[in-house]
């Protein structure tokens, strides 16, 4: 803090013995002490044993103070003198002096003068001692955010996978806020099958006391297009719920991701890790992959790893979910840009295959997760075991049926060109992939086109180019001019 010169003593009697006031000041109250003549040059260094400092503070005697700092902070030398000449006292200023080591020692100074043509008198204590203090301060700051975040990031992926395995989903229509679809989760928690679910208002599964809550959640995530969420309670149980609404776009039209989560079972959102959470994650069954938007894996469960051969969940990181299924690319595109429309998909068959092990034959369904900006793909792939994999194969009839068509096409073999015999071939594996497909959705014609991967319009076109196809379905429910 700066005085005016009048604000001061008249120190100039003090002059003789400004050495032996360097010494008393460093014994006294701080680490070193310089004596500075008029033209800034150092006549007698004395310091409190800080070895840097005493390795070469000795050799200052005769250097312009100046020349004995780091070239960034001269100018708080010139400054600190500057105001002693102008003032008298100059106040607290930070300097780093070189060692002899290399290292910097930061030195901060105060100085007075002792008289108008009398020396300076400057001060300084050693801030090694406190810059560590605030080093190790910040490095466990550091340690910390680390641990924060770490903690964070392993809630995240629990998060993630707790939810494509146990949430009830549901996605609802906007504008009549009825359900459009449902996952299996959803219809063990409401009681009641998928197909039972769809068409259905959207808050018939909570009791009557919380219906208006669901309903205005609803329609805020509506009107908002922001994520929601209240606890309500389920009709006819003793079960509060956590219901969260995230509004999204699908073929130009708003729906609703409904998803519930009884509160019975730790919240995989919680700030704190639940290690219930972490066990029930773990030890599921069914193998569970969150990847972003392209297919490149974020998260996977050990159930996962051990389908694939038992691989680290680090080295399957980035990697596209590709490499390990069946699937072409357009396939999979498919699936992925059907999840995020639709808000989920159907368990579609597929082949899970890994260098280690054999393949596999999984049902891969996948759910949209969409919370705020972030936006995933959750993949459940369930093994089908041999046995239950002949059952979902097509009917013996079916397969046989085919083969003896194609068989009957090869005796026109020299009689008709390549490009006939390939379409008529063509439409014969048509015919008979509708048929099986309705056959084993039981006549189900919007199930059919979900397991044929084509719109229900587009199967009733194809059907009415195979009307033979009919047969094999009799209670199909595609209008009678498709059948």
């Amino acid at each position: 803090m700066s005085s005016a010169k009048g604000d001061l003593p008249d120190l100039g009697p003090l002059s003789p013995w400004a050495p032996e006031l360097a010494e008393t000041f460093v014994s006294l109250a701080s680490d070193i002490a310089l004596v500075i003549d008029e033209q800034g040059v150092i006549r007698k260094v004395a310091h409190g044993g800080a070895v840097p400092l005493e390795l070469t503070a000795h050799d200052w005697v005769g250097r312009a103070w100046i020349d004995t700092v780091t070239g960034d902070t001269r100018t708080k030398i010139d400054k600190l003198l500057s105001e002693v000449t102008t003032t008298g006292l100059a106040r607290r200023r930070e300097v780093n002096h070189p060692s002899a080591g290399g290292e910097n020692i930061p030195v901060a100074y105060t100085a007075v003068r002792l008289g108008e043509h009398g020396p300076v008198l400057a001060v300084g204590r050693d801030l090694r001692a406190i810059a560590a203090i605030q080093q190790r301060f910040i490095d466990a700051q550091r340690d910390m955010e680390r641990g924060y975040w770490a903690t964070r990031q392993a809630e995240s992926r629990y998060r993630l996978l707790f939810q494509v395995a146990t949430d009830a989903v549901l996605v609802v229509d906007a504008t009549s806020l009825n359900i459009l679809e449902a996952n299996q989760a959803a219809a063990t928690l409401f009681d009641l099958g998928i197909e039972q679910l769809v068409g259905r208002a959207a808050v018939f599964g909570f009791e009557h006391r919380s219906r208006p809550a669901v309903d205005e959640l609803l329609t805020t995530a509506r009107t908002s297009g922001r994520p929601a969420e209240i606890r309500a309670r389920l009709a006819g149980k003793v079960i509060a719920t956590s219901v969260a609404a995230t509004p999204f776009r699908a073929d130009e039209q708003m729906r609703l991701l409904v998803r519930v989560r009884a509160i019975d079972a730790p919240p995989a959102a919680a700030h704190a890790l639940d290690t219930t959470v972490v066990r029930l994650v773990d030890q599921l069954s069914e193998g569970v992959v969150v990847t972003d938007p392209s297919g490149r894996i974020q998260v996977a469960n050990p159930a996962f790893l051990k389908l694939v051969g038992g691989r680290a969940e680090a080295d399957l990181k980035g990697r596209p979910l590709l490499d390990w299924l069946g699937l072409s690319p357009a396939d999979l595109a498919a699936l992925i840009q059907r999840a995020r429309s639709h808000g989920l998909t159907r368990r579609h068959q597929s082949v899970l295959v890994s260098g280690d092990a054999a393949p596999a034959q999984v049902e891969i369904a996948a759910a949209l997760l969409a919370e705020g900006d972030q936006e995933c793909i959750g993949f459940t792939l369930r093994r089908i075991e041999p046995q239950a994999a002949a059952i979902a194969s097509p009917p013996p009839t079916v397969v046989d049926g085919l083969q003896a068509a194609l068989e009957q096409l090869t005796t026109s073999l020299g009689d008709v060109a390549l490009p006939e015999l390939m379409r008529q071939a063509s439409a014969l594996t048509e015919r008979y992939l509708i048929a099986a497909a309705l056959e084993r959705a039981g006549g189900d014609a919007t199930a059919a086109a979900e397991l044929l991967q084509v719109s229900r319009q587009s199967l009733a076109r194809r059907h009415r180019r195979h009307p033979d196809a009919a047969a094999r379905a009799p209670h199909s429910d595609l209008p009678p001019e498709a059948r």
